[in-house]
């Protein structure tokens, strides 16, 4: 049985991958990365290494050979390259005869209307048309999204948002890493869809949690979306990523984002870290 892991180098990729090998001998753990050289730390412990780019699907096809079961997550960029991505990859899974695909995709994609959406909507159809066995990990916000947010607060800064009161369910990307990684490696997870969301809280409800963490009130500052973007371009945040940004808050705001699920309970075998725990640690590893 091997098990393939796309993008193992980035952030949540190298997460799974570690939390693979601590159920499944490294031997059966293959890694498709862009950049071979900077998966020499896994290759040494005994993973296979192939290169993979999604922007060069023939690659993707020699990736894919002899796989049995992928883990395909999502590729960064414009919403336009990254359909083209995924098709492309869903593609060369198929023409390597795949048997099953885990994608890891966005809270509600076939219905949301977040900005975020398409490239996941086009995602999930191509893989749906393929007729391969298929795992839907709809993602709903990496609590570490908000590491900015939480570095200007330590420097004194409010929290700043134009997300109203629409709520979100953050979880710590370590969490998604093990779902992905138990969904990968475990059985009966043929043709399902889970909506890998924490309990869903308000900016507000999330900053009160932060304030108990660093003991101290954080203020809030809600605002409309053209002040918030004025804001965060202030604040150094590069022109072209403004867009996107005030678009996650206009999302969450009209409530793309606020999903009750206990599917990451069914996967993980046990509950979330609770939120103040989980802002503890983030607090930790920044300051």
């Amino acid at each position: 049985m091997k098990l393939l892991v796309t993008g193992a180098t980035g952030k949540l990729g190298s997460k799974v991958v570690e939390t693979l090998l601590k159920t499944v001998p490294a031997e059966q753990v293959v890694i498709s990365v862009r950049n071979p050289e900077k998966a020499e730390g896994f290759k040494k412990r005994g993973i296979e290494v192939r290169h993979g780019d999604f922007d060069h699907p023939e690659t993707l096809d020699t990736a894919f050979v002899g796989i049995d079961r992928l883990l395909l997550i999502s590729a960064d960029g414009d919403n336009e390259t990254r359909i083209r991505q995924h098709t492309d990859a869903v593609a060369a899974a198929e023409r390597a005869r795949v048997k099953f695909i885990a994608y890891t995709s966005l809270g509600n994609a076939s219905e949301s209307k977040m900005f975020l959406a398409p490239p996941h909507r086009a995602a999930e159809e191509a893989i749906l048309k393929t007729g391969i066995p298929y795992s839907f990990l709809r993602n709903n916000w990496y609590l570490e999204n908000e590491i900015s947010s939480i570095q200007g607060v330590l420097a004194g800064a409010p929290w700043i948002t134009s997300a109203g009161s629409g709520k979100v369910g953050w979880a710590l990307q370590q969490e998604y890493a093990e779902a992905a990684a138990a969904v990968l490696s475990g059985s009966g997870h043929e043709n399902t869809i889970y909506e890998l969301s924490g309990q869903p809280l308000t900016q507000d409800e999330l900053v009160a949690a932060l304030s108990t963490v660093l003991g101290k009130e954080v203020p809030v500052q809600h605002v409309d979306d053209v002040t918030y973007a004025e804001v965060i371009k202030n604040a150094g945040v590069p022109e072209f990523i403004i867009p996107m940004l005030v678009d996650i808050q206009k999302g969450i705001r009209e409530g793309a984002l606020e999903i009750e699920s206990n599917d990451f309970e069914k996967l993980l075998g046990r509950s979330l870290t609770p939120i103040n725990e989980a802002l503890s640690s983030i607090v930790k590893g920044i300051s």
